[in-house]
């Protein structure tokens, strides 16, 4: 049986997390890979859709989570935690009330509040998010899928007010512009309850997206085409509770597969997808890594000694945006010059400037980075200025002499559940350290 523990409220936004790492030792051993931050960040908010207990099992111990947790307490949401990574919730008595701007600022999903609230009570009234800092991210195809439903949508004084008409939410028919993660899984979200079907062309296709479309149907929705270009939803009267178990995370095992490659060593990752690290493996296969799969495991090997390889970041099943930080900081001891093409976000080069202290040579110009092989890199003081920068320079950091210091580090631990403590595990010499 398992046993119920307490769940404290966050503080990670108001301390000062640092992590020393010192370079130069090859990782060795196996690590079970958390739940997909991407999935639970957006399943959580959808448990205001359903009335009863929902019991979710695989959700990765994170500060993202820890803060939509709070958010959905703060709305009236019971929440018992069962061991580390199992939650039971239950939003059957939550209320329409609008989060606090000092919870919502500090995480970019809390905007699938929006889609979750406009879906359940009809209004919504949602500060505009947080998160890394890659430039614009506007909303504009989020509200263009809530307007085509009948909503009125308003953006003022820095919130997102959303009203459904009289007698609620309708079907519509809805083309995305572009392939958004988000809005694709907020339209969905809006979409479940409402009366008729909604039809959601030109969708992102990403895993997160059809762990969000199994957890609400586990529930009672009736969606179908997930993981396709058309998403179809069938409205339906409510959703009653029950148990979901969310997909491993494809980030969090690439970053392990990188941190394996540029460091050196043998490393065996347990609770993975392997048809979700293709991309991944891939690459790291041009580059002389020896990646092997299992069912649901991935071996990867590597002598340190890299080659050179080209990315271009795409929408699933192209490489993902998140994973580009991390491959790149593979490649900064790799033999040649390897070529980093952003397609996704604007300004997702930022953290290259920390990569340069330790001696990486990176040219960057919009959205391409030219990365030109080192022989070695050298530890130095450097801060993190978002979630997988802020692991690139811990990936950078293994390979590196002497010691590397990532200051704010607060900004990994949204994404990574006991970064330090597992890398530990695997034989690299890294320590945290908090301070108010």
């Amino acid at each position: 049986m398992l046993r119920k523990v307490s769940d404290d409220a966050t503080k990670e936004g108001y301390i000062l997390i640092k992590y020393i790492v010192q370079g130069g030792t090859k990782l060795s051993g196996s690590v079970t890979i958390s739940g997909a931050k991407n999935a639970a960040v957006a399943i959580l908010p959808a448990t205001l859709l359903v009335s009863g207990p929902c019991r979710i099992e695989n959700v990765p111990d994170i500060s993202d989570v820890r803060l939509l947790l709070e958010i959905l307490r703060d709305m009236g949401a019971e929440i018992h935690r069962y061991g580390r990574n199992t939650l039971e919730i239950d939003c059957s008595r939550a209320r329409n009330a609008t989060a606090p701007i000092e919870l919502v600022r500090r995480i970019r999903a809390s905007y699938y509040l929006i889609g979750a609230e406009l879906g359940r009570f009809g209004h919504a009234h949602v500060a505009m998010p947080g998160g890394c800092n890659f430039g614009v991210r506007p909303i504009d195809q989020h509200i263009k899928g809530f307007e085509a439903m009948g909503a009125m949508v308003e953006q003022s004084g820095g919130y997102v007010c959303a009203d459904a008409p009289k007698g609620g939410l309708r079907g519509g028919h809805i083309y995305l512009d572009i392939v958004s993660v988000g809005a694709t899984m907020n339209i969905l979200l809006a979409a479940v309850l409402c009366s008729g079907m909604t039809i959601i062309e030109n969708c992102a296709k990403e895993p997160h997206i059809v762990d969000l479309a199994n957890f609400l149907n586990a529930m009672g929705a009736q969606v179908s085409g997930a993981g396709t270009d058309v998403i179809k939803v069938r409205g339906v009267r409510a959703l009653h509770g029950g148990s979901y178990s969310i997909i491993p995370d494809q980030i969090e095992a690439g970053t392990y597969m990188t941190a394996c490659a540029a460091a050196g060593g043998e490393v065996r990752l347990a609770n993975v997808i392997p048809r979700h690290l293709e991309c991944i493996s891939a690459k790291l296969r041009e580059m002389g890594v020896t990646v092997v799969e299992g069912g649901d495991s991935v071996l990867v090997r590597s002598n340190g000694r890299l080659r050179h390889t080209n990315v271009k970041t795409q929408p699933y099943p192209g490489f993902p945006t998140d994973a580009q930080p991390l491959m790149l900081a593979a490649c900064l001891k790799a033999k040649g010059t390897s070529v980093f093409v952003e397609n996704v976000f604007q300004n997702r080069f930022r953290y290259t400037e920390e990569l340069t202290r330790l001696g990486a040579r990176i040219h960057t110009e919009g959205r391409v980075a030219v990365v030109t092989g080192v022989r070695e890199l050298h530890g130095a003081p450097t801060v993190a200025t978002d979630l997988r920068g802020g692991a690139a320079l811990i990936i950078a950091g293994l390979s590196a002499e002497g010691e590397t210091e990532i200051l704010d580090s607060g900004h990994i631990e949204r994404g990574y559940e006991s970064f330090d403590t597992r890398l530990r595990e695997l034989g690299a010499e890294i320590q945290r350290t908090a301070s108010a």
